[in-house]
């Protein structure tokens, strides 16, 4: 296997290669017959997804080389950079790894190295030890293809929030072939600064920096990141075309405000699989902009659930599309499978979204669409609903509503299907242990099992 591999990746860095040297840029929008490339690159879960979309931003190159259709094609990949490869390691480069001194302007001239490498694959290798890192910004495009950045050690952020100009830690941009891997640890040492974020107060706060901030990136693997603590949200997908993430851990405890474990945004053809994620905000959060998402076998708890957004809080947000959420399980969380959109003039449309398979623990609201977030005033929202299904949910509601729909006075809820709901109470009240729905501008449709009954259209 890795023999092949070898011979594969040396013929397609060859093609890839004189692609560059022609100065080839080309999205895939402007690529014919893009269905088999995208069979080799994306999972199989996101097969249902596979109608031709247009990246979000122009390739460096054509399309992605060939090195698999797993992760594990992925971590071979990495073991024949270690055989042929360059390796660029941030000991070799002023990295202390004391833990005291700041360890930034040296992983900064090892990603320079390992991005202007032209022989091939690169690896930038966190060895282990500990490392304290200010913000950090790793830009491509590389020469080097694929890059992968590999953490084995235990990485904390600088905690004076005067150093972040802007609200990132670690700034992963302008890459096509990136690839996160490590057995490691980034620390954002969020319990520090935590005090600081006033949200819950002021609609128009500043969020605490990212942890890991990736942004304009086509064909990526995150495999094994391990995040805890962050400042604001565990990471962000912005702008990104064909991004998995899988075997991630993703911890803070309930109560650390704003710490989405991974918040999407204007990215296309992203999936999140077999990760564990508890937070103290949403363990995934769909936002603006996103087009065929796909979550699959994630536990998230504690948290705020799996969202599809908030949606409709800025003017240039656009549309969601085709999302899937499946065989996941929530435990101890306000939310579960949840879609929420501010009520404000800004408009838009969240069509084809799918729950389905979802087991939940003790969570306050299991299935819930929420219009009127972010708001006590009577106002309505003006972004569109429809095409949404929950489908096989079971499990404990803390609260007796346990399917609350509140669609938009304006704009109401259509297509919404319910099918094998199976809820019963959990909470505290030994008195009052029945469950009801609570809907309201929403045109159902049910199907099997409902419990609890479903609401009177």
């Amino acid at each position: 296997m890795t023999r092949n591999l070898s011979l594969v990746i040396q013929i397609l860095l060859l093609v890839f290669a004189s692609q560059c040297s022609a100065k080839v840029a080309a999205t895939l929008d402007d690529v014919t017959g893009t269905e088999n490339l995208l069979k080799v690159t994306v999972p199989t879960v996101n097969e249902q997804f596979l109608r031709p979309a247009g990246a979000p931003r122009r390739l460096d190159i054509g399309t992605l080389p060939d090195i698999g259709s797993t992760v594990n094609d992925i971590r071979e990949n990495i073991v024949l950079n270690e055989n042929g490869g360059s390796v660029f390691d941030v000991t070799k480069h002023g990295a202390k790894a004391d833990g005291e001194t700041d360890d930034a302007q040296a992983l900064m001239t090892t990603w320079i190295a390992a991005c202007r490498n032209t022989v091939g694959p690169a690896k930038f290798l966190i060895p282990q030890g500990t490392y304290l890192v200010g913000p950090v910004t790793f830009a491509g495009p590389c020469k080097s293809f694929p890059i992968t950045l590999e953490n084995q050690g235990t990485v904390k952020a600088t905690t004076d929030i005067s150093e972040y100009s802007s609200p990132g830690w670690f700034s992963i941009e302008d890459i096509t072939g990136f690839i996160l891997t490590g057995s490691g640890v980034f620390d954002g040492q969020g319990v520090t600064v935590w005090p600081y974020n006033d949200c819950k107060k002021n609609r128009f706060c500043q969020l605490l920096p990212i942890s890991i901030k990736f942004s304009r990136l086509n064909h990526t693997i995150v495999d094994g990141l391990t995040s805890v603590n962050s400042m604001g949200f565990h990471t962000s997908v912005f702008y990104c075309y064909n991004f998995t993430a899988t075997n991630m851990k993703i911890i803070a405890p309930h109560n650390s405000p704003n710490t989405d474990g991974m918040h999407l945004s204007t990215s296309k053809l992203v999936t999140i699989t077999n990760s564990v994620i508890g937070t103290g905000d949403d363990c995934v959060s769909i936002g603006h902009s996103t087009e065929n998402i796909v979550v699959t076998n994630v536990t998230c708890g504690p948290g705020h659930g799996l969202s599809v957004g908030s949606l409709g809080k800025y003017s240039k947000e656009k549309s969601v599309y085709n999302v899937l959420v499946k065989n996941c399980t929530i435990f101890n969380a306000t939310n579960g499978a949840r879609i929420k959109t501010w009520a404000s003039r800004i408009s838009g449309l969240a069509s084809g979204i799918i729950f389905e398979d979802i087991v939940m623990y003790n969570v306050k609201n299991p299935i819930i669409i929420d219009q009127t977030y972010g708001t006590k005033k009577k106002k309505v929202s003006n972004w569109k609903i429809s095409d949404v299904h929950f489908k096989n949910i079971r499990g404990t509601s803390t609260t007796n509503v346990a399917v609350l729909l509140e669609c938009s006075e304006l704009l109401p809820c259509e297509g919404v299907e319910l099918r094998d709901i199976n809820l019963t109470y959990g909470g505290t009240n030994l008195r009052n242990t029945t469950i009801v729905s609570s809907c309201s501008n929403a045109k159902i449709a049910t199907f099997g099992v409902q419990n609890p009954p479903p609401c009177v259209v």
